[in-house]
């Protein structure tokens, strides 16, 4: 069993091929089958997807599913050529991306962004997740539907412009949310469980999935 990702230090090798990713403006339909557009946080219920059985007795409908939720504040940060994450939902804190090689990224400029390259997605199979910008700016999710057999090319970059959030269902592929420009935060609700099922691209595919960031 391989061990769990060191999201502060991943350890990216040099000059990895580059996975474009094609861009989508975020709408209902553009996100069927991922999740939906969110136009009040206060109104979006997380979804808790029940324990699934060891064998052929079932779980009883009655339990299972009880676990709730837990919330906080998911901050998107770029320092230089480095996009951090922190979420305090569960505590964490991981490199989402880099904005160029990684093994000479600079966190000490401040020059914006032109791409997102992302090593490293993963899936919560104990619920759904919603992040809602606090500050109105655009941002971008990259995600892909379910499947432990996805692959690079599955992934779709949806483009949003702060002005409403996102849900995504369970076992929806992504990596948190990608701030355009310098810091933003967002309302975070998520499984309380918090399972996590990761694909780190470097090491599974010998690539970085990128994208051009919004304006």
């Amino acid at each position: 069993m391989p061990p769990a990702p060191d999201y502060l230090n991943p350890a990216v090798p040099a000059n990895l091929r580059r996975v474009r990713m094609p861009v989508v403006d975020a709408t209902d339909d553009t996100l069927r089958g991922y999740g939906r557009l969110v136009e009040d946080r206060a109104q979006c219920n997380v979804e808790i997807t029940r324990w699934p059985a060891r064998g052929w007795r079932p779980v009883d409908e009655d339990s299972g599913d009880e676990g709730g939720t837990t919330e906080g504040v998911f901050v998107s940060e770029w320092k230089g050529d480095i996009l951090y994450g922190r979420n305090e939902a569960v505590d964490g804190h991981y490199i989402l991306a880099y904005a160029d090689e990684p093994t000479t990224a600079d966190e000490m400029h401040a020059r914006p962004p032109a791409r997102m390259l992302l090593w490293h997605c993963n899936y919560h199979p104990d619920g759904g997740q919603l992040f809602f910008p606090i500050e109105r700016a655009p941002f971008m999710v990259p995600l892909a539907l379910p499947g432990d057999d996805v692959k690079p090319e599955d992934f779709v970059c949806f483009r949003f412009d702060g002005s409403r959030g996102l849900y995504i269902h369970a076992n929806i592929w992504h990596e948190g949310v990608f701030t355009c420009r310098g810091t933003q935060r967002f309302y975070d609700r998520q499984g309380a469980v918090h399972a996590r099922v990761s694909v780190d691209f470097p090491r599974e595919f010998g690539c970085l999935l990128e994208a051009p960031l919004a304006a």
